[in-house]
């Protein structure tokens, strides 16, 4: 019979044990499990709750289990219902009565919180280095490709010409404030719940900030109650991720549109593109399409967080053992895109010269005449006004702004110049945007030396 099944007198029912059963989810804490154990121990004798032989022997068994998981050479079986119990009875096989004591003044209910908690940070630092090298990658990116010429979109209509480099400190920048979220995540988890017990702390000696230490949290969670129940965490975590994972999707849908035909902007590294079953010419951005695609569950992971807390009552319910599957496929689907796009967009190819001639006189350097009209003096809605019925004119001869070179442009405004060359040359119109910000070369490389600080 279960040690857990004596209240009972018989043992639970086999339904109820494989479907509550947790082993497969907890071999991803199964190492922070025995090096939480170890710190517990370690604690235990050191405050005389338990002798220093018993100490030495749970060290030693913990450590040979350590190495027997990470070799292979021993794995819980389906006898027991969770990493904790399941390295229990393995410590109960190799050190005895010793084994028996180290559950003292500890709960599976803080076990749990303090493994998932270093699993965590560890999982979040991770993301934090990829964050590093996408954004490393980008301001590259930036510095051997920043110059092209492309157009600028709202709507998904040309805007105004901008470099490309202008656009990828967009990203970049966005990407800095993730980091600074996940940055965030981490201080509010580096918080030890060991040693509350199951809700209500102990009346053994323990000294929780020495297993903190010992585990390399920053502190402790004050409250016994809110150190078992929280969940908050977690949940900030998944919205990390989210919000991550929705500024990776749009960038992934960017690089989806211009590898295509129609923009023919990019070409994917051969290494990030797949042909098809049926059609030899294509190359697909699947890379790119599945980290769009991995954007939902991601999504809907942070959604189940949310739902599994709402309306339970203090302190732990076992629905949350349904959190770690959301927060896993969170985390590692986060950790793989970042990966993934940083190396899509160190492999991709640019075309420099794709935009160079096509935005010359095109219909997105419309502003340009609106803010020389209002450089002479006109109201700028006067001059809106003005450039639009321009910009029609030219659109009914089938042209673009080219068509009204020459004088024609004067028909509008006695102010608009004949010559409108330097107006419609879009690097000229890109070079005047200095304001802070703006993305005229100068300040595209001044963010460049800003966020470098950063990374």
């Amino acid at each position: 019979m279960s040690r857990l099944r004596d209240r009972f007198g018989s043992e639970v029912d086999r339904l109820l044990h494989d479907f509550s059963s947790s082993l497969e989810l907890d071999l991803e804490i199964a190492d922070e499990d025995l090096e939480a154990s170890l710190a517990h121990a370690a604690m235990l004798a050191e405050t005389g709750i338990i002798t220093s032989e018993d100490g030495e022997a749970l060290a030693r068994g913990l450590q040979q289990i350590r190495e027997e998981l990470a070799e292979g050479a021993w794995q819980p079986g389906p006898e027991h219902e969770d990493i904790h119990m399941a390295v229990e009875a393995r410590l109960v096989e190799l050190v005895g009565d010793a084994g028996r004591r180290l559950h003292t003044a500890r709960s599976r209910n803080d076990q749990v919180a303090t493994d998932v908690r270093l699993w965590l940070k560890r999982r979040l630092a991770e993301i934090e280095e990829s964050l590093i090298e996408l954004i490393g990658v980008l301001l590259d990116r930036v510095s051997s490709n920043g110059r092209t010429l492309i157009p600028g979109y709202t709507h998904l209509q040309r805007a105004q010409p901008i470099l490309l480099g202008h656009h990828l400190l967009a990203h970049a920048w966005a990407l800095s404030r993730d980091l600074e979220r996940f940055a965030g995540a981490v201080r509010r988890t580096d918080r030890s719940p060991l040693g509350a017990c199951a809700l209500a702390g102990t009346p053994h000696p323990v000294d929780r900030t020495s297993t903190a230490e010992r585990l390399g949290f920053d502190g402790v969670v004050e409250n016994a109650m809110d150190a078992v129940a929280a969940r908050d965490h977690l949940q900030e975590a998944a919205a990390c991720c989210a919000i991550c994972m929705a500024r990776l999707s749009q960038m992934a849908e960017e690089l989806v549109l211009w590898s295509s035909a129609e923009f023919r902007m990019v070409r994917m590294g051969e290494g990030f593109a797949t042909s098809s079953s049926i059609m030899p010419q294509k190359a697909n951005p699947d890379g790119a399409e599945l980290v769009r695609g991995k954007a939902g569950g991601v999504f809907a992971d942070l959604q189940t967080l949310l739902i599994l807390t709402k309306g339970l009552p203090l302190a732990y319910n076992r629905d949350l053992q349904e959190d770690r599957p959301p927060l896993y496929h969170a985390i590692f689907q986060t950790l793989g895109s970042v990966r993934l796009m940083a190396a899509m967009w160190r492999a991709l190819e640019v075309d420099a010269d794709r935009f160079e001639n096509e935005l010359s006189g095109d219909l997105s350097l419309a502003t340009e005449l609106a803010d020389h009209l209002v450089e002479q003096g006109v109201p700028f809605r006067d001059a809106h006004e003005v450039v639009a019925r321009l910009v029609h004119w030219c659109e009914e001869r089938g042209g673009n702004l080219a068509v009204a070179d020459g004088g024609a442009a004067r028909q509008f405004h006695p102010l608009l110049p004949d010559d409108l060359g330097p107006w419609l040359d879009p690097r000229a119109a890109v070079e005047r945007r200095t304001t802070r910000g703006g993305t005229a070369w100068t300040e595209v490389e001044r963010q460049v030396a800003l966020l470098r600080k950063v990374v």
